[in-house]
C-alpha cells in the first residue's frame, strides 16, 4: 500500500499564509506527495521537498519562470503499477472526464488543479477517474480549505477529499 498526499494551488509564499498544520501532518505521513501546480516559487517547492516524502508536481499557470526549468506541464507518475496523470489545468468542466481519459489513455486517474474547486469524478464503469484536491491555502469561492488523500493498493487508486 502506498499513501498519497495531494495538494494544488498553494500559491506560496503570500503574506502570512502557510500550509495548515493538519495538511503538513498528512504530507509528512505520506509515501508520495502530488502537487497539481500553482506552487508559485521554486523556494516553496524546496520547502515541500524538505518535508520528507518524494514530491511529484506539475507547472501551474502562475508559477515563476524558475519552476518552468524544474517542472513539466504534464506528467505521468507510476505508483505500484498504477499510472496517474498530472496536469494543472484540465480545461472546462463540460467534457473534462472524457478529455482527460483521452489525453492520459494509459492512466487509471488524473490529478489536476487550477479551479480551486475540489472534485472527484469517475467513469460509469469505474475504470478511470479525475481528482482535484482544491486548495489548502487559497479557498477562493469555496467554504473550506481542502486537500486530498490517496491510497494505491492491489493495482487500484482511491482518492478522498480532506477538509482542513
Amino acid at each position: 500500500m502506498t499513501r498519497l498526499a495531494i495538494i494544488s494551488d498553494t500559491h506560496l509564499p503570500r503574506g502570512q499564509r502557510r500550509l495548515p498544520e493538519a495538511c503538513l501532518e498528512r504530507l509528512r505521513a505520506a509515501d508520495l506527495i502530488l502537487h497539481g501546480g500553482d506552487l508559485i516559487t521554486a523556494a516553496f517547492l524546496d520547502e515541500l521537498e524538505a518535508i520528507g516524502p518524494p514530491v511529484r508536481a506539475v507547472l501551474g499557470n502562475v508559477d515563476e519562470p524558475a519552476l518552468a526549468a524544474r517542472l513539466p506541464h504534464a506528467r505521468v507518475v507510476e505508483v505500484d503499477g498504477v499510472r496517474i496523470g498530472m496536469v494543472h489545468d484540465a480545461g472546462p468542466a463540460r467534457g473534462r472526464l472524457e478529455r482527460q481519459r483521452a489525453r492520459f489513455a494509459d492512466c487509471a486517474a488524473v490529478v489536476f488543479g487550477h479551479s480551486h474547486i475540489p472534485l472527484s469524478e469517475r467513469t460509469e464503469d469505474g475504470s478511470f477517474q479525475i481528482f482535484n484536491p482544491g486548495s489548502p491555502t487559497d479557498r477562493r469561492r469555496q467554504r473550506v480549505h481542502t486537500m486530498g488523500d490517496g491510497v494505491v493498493e492491489r493495482g487500484e487508486v482511491e482518492f478522498a477529499l480532506v477538509i482542513l
